[in-house]
């Protein structure tokens, strides 16, 4: 890295100057451009460089900031500009030796130190641009998480959310400008601060939240209930989804392409495997297309993709998979196309009807990979005793292509 970059990117807290380092009180006073948010910026004195506010959307100002490479420039962000914050997206434009930081006391540290929470037991995410859904995976009676939060609308928010799922009863400790002369701490009960809709907050704030309540925690194992996910009936039912997924086998920074996707639940049960990786999940029906979605949004996963469209002609325009499930649309023109397009995944294809058994079957004759035949029974009432009522039995292909 070279020794004087031209960009440096300071995490600032609500203590201002105070609780800035040498190095970064050298760079702001060796800087002849000081960008940042307008709250950033005032919490500053005079500068001797020329002081700009940081435009919205974010994206305009990353244009700008490019714009004066070469220049000695110095970017505020709140905190830890690498936890949540805007480091990633400007480190990601710029080569190693064009740029470095400093940073603060993230929000996260703070929140715990003033509750005495450990923090590497605390679950900490970032719902100030994504929606408070994100929280659903992580909910359960006894969990601990400090959630940041947009606006002062954010915790009456999070309080309805909570409500909702059953987890009313969860203490919220709600905290404002942690970490300055302004910084306040207040504790509520969800279902409290429900009934105080009219109390107001300041941004920036977080919420640290110890979960309480007799909600449904979500399982950690993959093949959840089938009743986790709004379906019309076509969903793979969760002892075989429960297979597919240990057979597609999710490894972080992968991307699935879930073919015929239904209620969508193998693409959200690969995504809830580990948060770096992705899917796109394609479903022909409309209806279908928009059911996967909400499922998605209602589990807590944002990171799903949904084309709705013949997967023949959708694939072609989608990022290389790492993996692909069809579990429906089978054909001969499917798995030919995705043999060209998909070569290197892993593939999983399962089969119900005879002629796509014996489809798989040629194909795996050419191909390899393994051949498995799943048949389920489950007992039911039978007159006054029980018998097994068996399910039409499952074939399933796997092979890397």
């Amino acid at each position: 890295m070279s020794e004087h970059p031209w960009l440096t990117i300071i995490g600032l807290g609500e203590d201002g100057p105070d609780g800035l380092s040498p190095a970064s009180l050298a760079a702001l006073e060796a800087a002849e451009i000081v960008m940042g948010p307008p709250r950033h910026l005032s919490l500053l004195p005079d500068l001797h460089g020329e002081t700009r506010v940081w435009p919205v959307p974010f994206a305009d100002g990353v244009a700008q900031l490019m714009a004066l490479r070469g220049r000695r420039v110095v970017v505020l962000a709140s905190g830890d500009p690498f936890w949540f914050g805007a480091g990633r997206v400007l480190a990601r434009e710029l080569a190693p030796e064009e740029w470095r930081a400093f940073p603060g006391l993230s929000c996260f540290a703070l929140a715990a130190n003033r509750l005495g929470w450990a923090l590497e037991s605390t679950t900490c995410l970032g719902c100030h641009a994504a929606p408070i859904s994100r929280l659903r995976p992580h909910l359960y009676d006894g969990a601990r998480l400090i959630v940041t939060l947009r606006d002062g609308m954010g915790p009456e928010a999070l309080a309805t959310y909570l409500g909702a799922q059953c987890f009313a009863e969860s203490r919220l400790h709600v905290m404002e400008a942690l970490g300055g002369p302004r910084e306040r701490v207040t504790s509520w009960t969800a279902a409290g601060l429900e009934d105080h809709a009219e109390t107001e907050f300041t941004a920036p704030l977080c919420v640290a939240v110890a979960v309480a309540g007799a909600g449904r925690g979500m399982p950690k194992a993959g093949g959840l209930p089938d009743d986790w996910f709004d379906h019309d009936g076509q969903i793979t039912k969760r002892p075989v989804r429960a297979l597919t997924l240990s057979t597609l086998a999710p490894r972080p920074m992968e991307h699935l392409w879930d073919i015929g996707g239904g209620s969508g639940s193998v693409a959200i049960e690969w995504l809830l495997a580990h948060p770096m990786t992705e899917a796109t999940t394609v479903e022909i029906d409309p209806a279908r297309a928009e059911r996967i979605t909400q499922n998605a949004a209602r589990l807590g996963v944002d990171r799903l993709r949904v084309e709705q469209g013949d997967a023949l002609e959708v694939i072609d325009r989608l990022a290389p998979p790492d993996a692909v499930f069809v579990g429906g649309g089978l054909s001969e023109a499917l798995l030919q196309r995705l043999s060209e397009r998909a070569k290197g995944a892993r593939l999983v294809a399962n089969a119900v009807t005879l002629e796509s058994e014996m489809l798989l079957t040629q194909w795996q004759a050419r191909l390899g990979g393994d051949l498995l035949r799943l048949a389920l029974s489950e007992a039911t009432p039978l007159g006054r005793k029980r018998g097994w009522r068996s399910s039409y039995p499952i074939v399933q292909w796997s092979v890397t292509l």
